[in-house]
């Protein structure tokens, strides 16, 4: 029974003060049918679901940061919830307002990521709840461009690769006007919080889909998964997936929710080295 109780002690200190603290490096290589033969190569970083928490969450995005630095990306994109919405936030407009100011300091730890290509952002559901306006204006002025239902092109050797970013709530509306500039025949990333929605994403000319929301569940138990998933990041909760001709990531995140614990469950930095298949 000690043994017991002494591995459930231990088991639970990892999970709250050792595992949500220590981000893993996950590489992924991602063959693309129509990325042009001068992308070959391409590395992407992938940040995800901040939480912005002084205490729970600002050592993993600091180490996050220099993880990702070191490995020196030719682009970084965040996908999302840089603030947490209040338990009491729908109640109290005070709250989601003061919510929305830990996009302040999460923004600069976050400004310190070096690249290429620079970095491209979308805010997340908890950005949205709070106050969207007030976390996309604080996170620009911080050096970090936030796209809302919109692409822009990245130019290597005279081809294109487009990045397009949606809002926090994404429809196929959304899609469609993110897309509205893309040449029907050149490969598009798209950034959207929520992994589910790959299921509409797939029915249109985008290549990969980025994605964060689930947090993995946060906590993993053997033979069981995680007791826990957010809507929209239920069918497609982490990892690499093929929907339809669409490739998909959901990346796991840095911060918490509710309870600061991850268990089975690390914080994720996820390295995309992109591949042209002709190449």
């Amino acid at each position: 029974m000690a043994i017991l109780v002494t591995g459930g002690v231990a088991a639970g200190a990892d999970s709250l003060f050792i595992e949500p603290n220590r981000p893993v490096l996950n590489r992924v290589t991602v063959p693309l049918r129509r990325l042009p033969e001068e992308f070959d190569g391409f590395t992407i970083a992938q940040l995800s679901d901040f939480h912005y928490d002084e205490h729970f969450s600002a050592v993993p995005i600091r180490t996050a940061v220099e993880i990702v630095n070191s490995l020196n990306p030719h682009l970084v994109v965040l996908t999302g919830d840089f603030v947490t919405e209040p338990f009491l936030g729908h109640r109290l407009h005070r709250n989601l307002k003061k919510a929305a100011e830990a996009a302040e300091p999460c923004g600069a730890l976050l400004s310190k990521l070096k690249a290429e290509f620079g970095v491209m952002t979308v805010i997340g559901n908890h950005d949205g709840n709070t106050d969207p306006d007030r976390v996309k204006a604080i996170l620009r002025s911080q050096g970090l461009p936030v796209m809302y239902d919109e692409s822009h092109p990245l130019e290597r050797g005279g081809k294109k690769l487009w990045i397009a970013g949606l809002d926090d709530n994404p429809d196929e509306t959304d899609l469609i006007a993110a897309l509205k500039k893309v040449p029907s025949d050149e490969a598009v990333v798209v950034l959207i919080h929520e992994p589910d929605t790959a299921d509409f994403v797939s029915k249109y000319p985008v290549d990969l889909q980025l994605s964060g929301h689930s947090h993995g569940g946060q906590v993993r138990l053997p033979l069981i998964g995680a007791p826990y998933l957010p809507r929209l990041a239920r069918k497609y909760p982490r990892g690499l997936r093929k929907v339809g001709g669409l490739t998909l990531y959901t990346n796991i995140g840095i911060g918490t929710i509710g309870v600061p614990v991850r268990l089975n469950c690390p914080p994720e930095v996820t390295l995309f080295t992109l591949r042209s298949v002709s190449a």
